[in-house]
């Protein structure tokens, strides 16, 4: 599966991002704690142009805290990066993001000049409420679904820092698989983009397998079934989503689970590991090796042929 989501104001931002990137000095990249690396734009990458990034796992409070702190210190191992976890509520770890950006851009700051940094990241992950909270006041548009903010915005602060903020941009095709589900799961992608109820069936088998006893607790099941479908039947009876004939209606029954696990009902929890990633990244390396061998093979055939 892969997911085609990349509406024209993404587009276009795309192409404002690449004119404007040479005047920035660090990339404040906005990311999901609960899904660092799915929700890590490829885009962001490419475009970054080798500045210094800022690397923000924000909604920390609804992430798995211990998955949070591996994903701090694998982020913090990447050359010309810093990561920090963030919650709004929490003003202190605001207030040293400015001081951070300047740490990464020491050259401005001997030159007495403001920091200039670019806020990205895809939709719905708290972009412009960093910057309604890095000013003090409520200036960018906030809204808790993807792609609110659809055109460039620039702000001024008085502590050196200018700040650019961007729309949420998705790439034009997710293609891993995991990374689709969790984006979708998460809210990241609109409901429209993927079948609901596959959605669901994803969820299930991830909370089944990572934590069953939180499910067992919220929908209050003597036993989570292994299988997707079967737990969220479950779900739907101990719910009363029922047709006539004692049917579950799965789609609502999805919605629920879906609607639940987005706003934290069913407590502290992250998608992903970096020992999952580690994996992924270790097989794609081999995979591109064994491509590259291939191709240079059937370029010393064609030689050989030609000669």
């Amino acid at each position: 599966m892969s997911i085609n989501w990349f509406p024209g104001h993404m587009h276009k931002a795309r192409k404002e991002i690449a004119k404007v990137i040479d005047e920035i000095d660090v990339i404040i990249e906005v990311l999901d704690a609960r899904l660092p690396r799915s929700s890590e734009n490829p885009l962001v990458e490419s475009l970054r142009k080798g500045k210094p990034a800022l690397k923000i796992l924000n909604k920390s409070d609804l992430a798995d805290p211990e998955r949070t702190r591996d994903w701090l210190d694998y982020f913090n191992s990447l050359p010309d990066t810093r990561a920090i976890m963030l919650n709004y509520e929490q003003k202190k770890q605001i207030k040293q993001i400015p001081e951070l950006c300047k740490q990464l851009a020491p050259s401005r700051v001997r030159a007495e000049r403001p920091v200039r940094a670019m806020i990205m990241g895809i939709p719905n992950v708290g972009k412009s409420t960093l910057i309604n909270a890095l000013l003090g006041k409520r200036i960018a548009k906030v809204g808790n679904e993807p792609a609110v903010t659809k055109a460039q915005q620039r702000f001024k602060l008085n502590n050196g820092m200018a700040l650019s903020d961007t729309p949420g941009i998705l790439w034009p095709k997710i293609e891993d698989l995991d990374s689709g589900y969790r984006l979708a799961a998460s809210g990241a992608i609109k409901d429209t983009a993927i079948e609901y109820e596959d959605v669901a069936m994803f969820a299930a088998g991830f909370l089944a397998n990572d934590y069953p006893e939180r499910l067992q607790e919220r929908f209050k099941l003597k036993e989570v079934p292994e299988q997707p479908e079967a737990l969220i039947d479950s779900i739907g009876r101990k719910r009363g989503c029922l047709r006539p004939g004692g049917v579950v209606d799965m789609h609502k029954a999805s919605e629920i689970l879906l609607n639940e696990l987005r706003s934290g009902k069913l407590g502290v929890l992250s998608y992903e590991t970096v020992a999952e990633w580690e994996e992924k990244d270790r097989l794609a390396a081999l995979a591109a090796e064994e491509e590259a061998r291939l191709a240079a093979e059937a370029e010393q055939q064609n030689e050989g042929k030609n000669s």
